[in-house]
Formats: C-alpha cells, sequence, structure tokens
C-alpha cells in the first residue's frame, strides 16, 4: 500500500488553515507533528483566520497555540518579498485569486523555498499558473509520511485519516485516494463525504443488496 509522498524533500512545510483543520480533526495532531522530520510553519494571516472559527464554536486556533507552545509549529510573517507574491494572488479577477490565507500560506513558500501544504484544488490549479516551480503538498502526504506511520503504527493511523474524513472533511486529491481507501477500509470510507462517491458508493450498493436479500428470505 503505498501514496506518492511529495514530503520527502528537506525543505520546510508551510501549512495552510484547511491542514491545520484537519490535523487537529485527526486528533493525533501532537504526535504527528512530532514525528515529522522539520517543524511545520503556519503564516500568521492564517494563524488570524482560525481565530475567528472561535465565533462558530471551533477551536483549531487555540489548538495549533498548543502546538506552537509545546514547539511543534511556528507562527511566521511574510517579508516585504513575500508581500509581492501575496499581492499577486488576492488582487484580481475572482478565478484566478485565493483567500488570504491561502495566498500567504503559497506567497511565505515561494519566498523561502519551503512546501505549501494546501488541500484546495483552485489554491493548487491558482499556485501553478503562477509559481509552476512551487513544490506543492496536501494533509494527506504529512499523514502518509513514512515516519508519521511508523510513530502511530498502521491502526493508530488509520484511526486520525478517518477522523480527520469525518471530523475535518479533509479533501483527498486522486492520487491518494487509493492509499486513503486501503487504509481506512470500505466500510469506512463509505461514511466519508468528502470522498468521491465513486469509491463510497459500492459499498452502500453491497449494504443494500444485503438489505433485500435479508427481505426476500423473510
Amino acid at each position: 500500500m503505498g501514496s506518492r509522498n511529495r514530503l520527502t524533500d528537506p525543505a520546510p512545510f508551510i501549512a495552510d488553515a484547511s491542514a491545520v483543520i484537519n490535523l487537529n480533526a485527526t486528533g493525533h495532531a501532537r504526535e504527528i507533528l512530532r514525528a515529522l522530520p522539520r517543524r511545520v510553519k503556519v503564516v500568521d494571516i492564517v494563524a488570524m483566520e482560525l481565530d475567528q472559527g472561535r465565533r462558530r464554536g471551533r477551536d483549531d486556533a487555540g489548538l495549533l497555540d498548543e502546538l506552537v507552545e509545546a514547539g511543534l509549529a511556528e507562527i511566521v510573517r511574510l517579508d516585504e518579498t513575500a508581500e509581492s507574491h501575496f499581492e499577486k494572488l488576492v488582487i484580481g479577477p475572482a478565478t484566478v485569486t485565493l483567500d488570504d490565507g491561502e495566498a500567504a500560506t503559497i506567497a511565505y513558500a515561494v519566498d523561502t523555498k519551503a512546501i505549501a501544504v494546501i488541500d484546495e484544488r483552485k489554491a493548487t490549479r491558482v499556485c501553478a499558473q503562477f509559481f509552476p516551480d512551487l513544490q506543492l503538498g496536501c494533509t494527506v502526504d504529512i499523514l502518509s509520511h513514512a515516519e508519521v506511520g511508523r510513530h502511530l503504527g498502521k491502526p493508530g493511523l488509520g484511526d486520525a485519516v478517518f477522523a480527520a474524513l469525518q471530523r475535518g472533511r479533509m479533501r483527498v486529491l486522486p492520487q491518494h485516494v487509493k492509499w486513503v481507501v486501503e487504509l481506512i477500509g470500505p466500510a469506512r470510507a463509505a461514511a466519508c463525504a468528502s470522498l468521491p462517491k465513486s469509491v463510497r458508493q459500492p459499498q452502500q450498493n453491497v449494504s443494500g443488496q444485503e438489505a433485500r436479500s435479508k427481505s426476500d428470505a423473510v
């Protein structure tokens, strides 16, 4: 069982809000970040976005604060060069601009030659358009990192990924779908709305056929 992981490069990881939310949703953010070979960085604009979630009852900002206090994450700021990249990503038509957190994550990564960890497809597309040489990763790249798997073990990793899908509605890129389904199993995959219908429907069909068979038997 393998997943093409893009976080094997020694460059630092810059996590967008979606990645922070997904990691918190696993219930094992500390263990996951502790297993990674490098500390994850988060731009202050992303931290402020997460803080706005407090009004909706989300505590991702508080959980991020705890990770920073534990030395497992670092809050960083854009410098003048990164600010120019940021402006390029937030000013213009809606089809080619991003929200502030995604733009800040990409801008910082471009400026520092880091790996931007983002999950949104639009952000990936826009980034490829403006910064084709930038390395991109996603939350699944973090979760499928070899050191994370060794630290949590296969059952623990499966539970963490399932929790991220259920609680965080983690988006999974096409190249990672097979790895995710094999890890958590088809029954749990069927219960994850953020996974493609193509991997959820077979289990639903089987359940329906079993129900009809039981009905016929009665």
